[in-house]
């Protein structure tokens, strides 16, 4: 297997590039542009491996995506590459389409016009897995699951764009044949997650004696999904999932916003105590424009179709990250100095300041 992954420099793509090249053995080729949010840190464990090798490009740029197509002769493209923070859309929409939506499209048609030109047997064989989140789906209430026949009902200018790309890799498929397949995830949390997002953030300010600040009452549900198992299950839905076909990928672990932050400082209290609790720190802050009330996914279809089962309940998952979070200052120090230090993202200006 010869497989590009988009992406593969940021929080998920690397640990399905760790995954393909540790676990798997496959040949990868890592795309990325590297933008705030890529790390090549996040590929330590795979540098000078033979069988991997990295390329600085950005998906919108039609020529340098081809090259890397004629050159390394993928058999599987895993695109991850996204723009993927909410509350980053929020004040600045324009990044978010271009690399979602119009990088997307530059992507799928180097894909196309590649296996256009492969022998019947390789164009047989050949995937397109586009990654995606259950944003698209909007917000649930008390009861109920996303499934894949749920209609897309975006809220955000994040999830509007992901369900955009969505939409075009499924009418790739339909239109040009490409073997595509999409998949729909929950909220990842894990180790080497970018420290904007909301488990990185409280673990880190509350390291720092930082306020913890959690949006409107706390009562926002997500259903999180231990990164290391979502990365087994979209190699396992490019290996055997139908093609023209979508997968959601769920942990089946709801948790309250407040529960989760509790969680991690019950932990922090007992693995690196302090003072005073580190519940003292939680601070409730005015909640974000368009916020989901709930997510939760059905894998019911990933796990009968292709035996998939995430091996990480939230419980050891959440310690699992917490504990490496203390045994990897290294990794994170530079990114909390110099790229982001826990600054609220996302208000609007009519809205003030907190």
């Amino acid at each position: 297997m010869r497989i590009i992954v988009t992406g593969g420099a940021g929080f998920i793509g690397s640990a399905v590039v760790r995954h393909l090249v540790l676990e798997v053995g496959a040949e990868v080729l890592t795309l990325d542009k590297l933008t705030y949010a890529g790390n090549l840190a996040n590929l330590a464990p795979v540098e000078g491996k033979p069988n991997h090798r990295f390329v600085q490009a950005d998906i919108c740029d039609a020529a340098a995506v081809a090259e890397v197509f004629s050159s390394f002769r993928p058999t599987r493209v895993y695109h991850l590459a996204a723009e993927s923070h909410v509350d980053r859309s929020i004040t600045g929409a324009a990044d978010f389409i271009t690399t979602n939506v119009i990088g997307t499209f530059t992507l799928l048609e180097a894909a196309r016009h590649f296996w256009n030109g492969l022998p019947a047997d390789e164009k047989r064989d050949f995937r397109f897995l586009h990654v995606s989140t259950d944003e698209v789906y909007g917000s649930l209430g008390a009861e109920g699951l996303f499934t894949e026949t749920t209609p897309y009902d975006p809220s955000s200018p994040y999830s509007a764009s992901k369900a955009a790309s969505d939409h075009l890799a499924i009418a790739w498929g339909r239109t040009y044949g490409l073997p595509t397949v999409v998949s729909n995830c929950s909220n990842n949390y894990g180790p080497y997650h970018f420290p904007e997002k909301l488990i990185p953030l409280v673990i880190l300010n509350a390291l720092h004696g930082k306020p913890l600040p959690v949006y409107g009452d706390g009562s926002n549900i997500r259903d999180w999904l231990y990164v290391e198992d979502h990365a087994k299950a979209l190699h396992l839905i490019a290996s055997r999932g139908r093609v023209g076909e979508t997968y959601n990928v769920g942990g089946r672990n709801e948790r309250r916003n407040i529960d989760v932050v509790t969680t991690i400082c019950a932990i922090l209290d007992r693995l690196a105590p302090k003072s005073h609790p580190h519940g003292d720190l939680i601070t409730y802050v005015t909640d974000r424009p368009g916020h989901d009330a709930r997510y939760a996914i059905d894998a019911t279809k990933l796990e009968t179709e292709l035996g998939w089962k995430a091996e990480e309940t939230f419980e050891t998952g959440i310690e699992k990250t917490v504990r490496w979070y203390l045994d990897n200052e290294a990794w994170w120090r530079p990114l909390r100095d110099k790229i982001y230090a826990g600054e609220r993202l996302g208000v609007l200006k009519s809205e003030g300041s907190e």
